[in-house]
This record gives C-alpha cells, structure tokens and sequence, in this order.
C-alpha cells in the first residue's frame, strides 16, 4: 500500500525522529566506552568531532552533511552524543540531512505501485506517463549522487578544518 507523497513523507519524518533521537540518548549511557573509540581511531573521528565543533549553526551543518553523506548512521547515531553535538543541531540536521533518501524512498515506492497496477493490468500507462515515471526515477537518482558527491566534498573540508584546530 502506498501513502503517497505528503502522508508518507510525515509518516517516515517522524519514525526517522525518533530512529535518531533514541540511540543519541542511549549513547549517553555508554559515553566514556564512546569516547574511548574515538581517541582509538582519531583520524576516523575526525569528521565526527568537527560536527561537535563550533556554534549551533557549524553543529547543524555538519550534521546535515553526515547525514547527507554515506557515513553509516547506526555509528553516527550514538557517537554523536560523545563529540559534544547539542540536541537541537543534531535532530534538526538529521531530519533535513534524510530527506533527499526520504524522498528517494517515497517515490520508488509510488513507482513500484505505478507498475505493479499496470502490470496487472489495472490500468495502462501512456507513453507520457511512462517517460515521466522513468525520467523522474532518473532525475531522483542523480540529484542523490549530486547531493553525496557535494556532502562528502564539504565534509573533506570540515575534517581539514578540525585537523589544523589540533
């Protein structure tokens, strides 16, 4: 079944709300044991402590950047809390930062269900339909690699940032 572009996204924004929110607070509880794999592996913590750097804004920002990047989030989730990010610029980052994925998500389900109607033929698809269904899957995928490529740049420069801080 599918919820369709407005109800879905609000439906994955706040299960994904509360994805990251629950590992930064446990986080908390295992924040030495954290922090100790950090000063273990200092140039893979890197980029995580620049997030912990600086005003609310430069927390949002790379923040964001994480998220948008593909740096695993189960790891960035419960580091967080140990490289001084704020709540407020870790969950707002983390929402903005998922929504190309989200996006991404919603519309190939849509897609599928597109397809999987037509396949069965519950209805037809035109040739228009066809090649606007194609062209935005294609649109979708390279606005992701786009917005990977530039997060990984950025995040490149906040890690030099954080290495001539030390």
């Amino acid at each position: 079944m599918t919820f369709g572009y407005g109800f879905g996204f609000l439906l994955i924004i706040s299960a994904a709300a509360v994805g990251v929110s629950l590992p930064f607070f446990i986080g908390s509880l295992f924040l030495h044991r954290i922090q100790g794999w950090l000063e273990k592996y200092p140039k893979k913590a890197a980029i995580l402590r620049a997030a912990g750097e600086g005003n609310w804004f430069h927390q949002f920002k790379a923040v964001t950047l994480i998220r948008i990047s593909p740096f695993p989030y189960i790891i960035y989730n419960y580091c967080a809390v140990a490289t001084h990010v704020k709540y407020g610029p870790y969950i707002l980052g983390s929402l903005i930062g998922m929504v190309p994925e989200i996006f991404v998500a919603i519309y190939t389900g849509i897609l599928i269900q597109t397809l999987a109607d037509a396949s069965q033929e519950q209805h037809t698809l035109s040739a228009p339909q066809i090649l606007l269904n194609v062209g935005g899957f294609l649109l979708t995928v390279v606005t992701t690699i786009v917005f990977t490529v530039y997060a990984k740049r950025q995040l490149k420069v906040l890690q030099g940032e954080e290495l001539i801080l030390q």
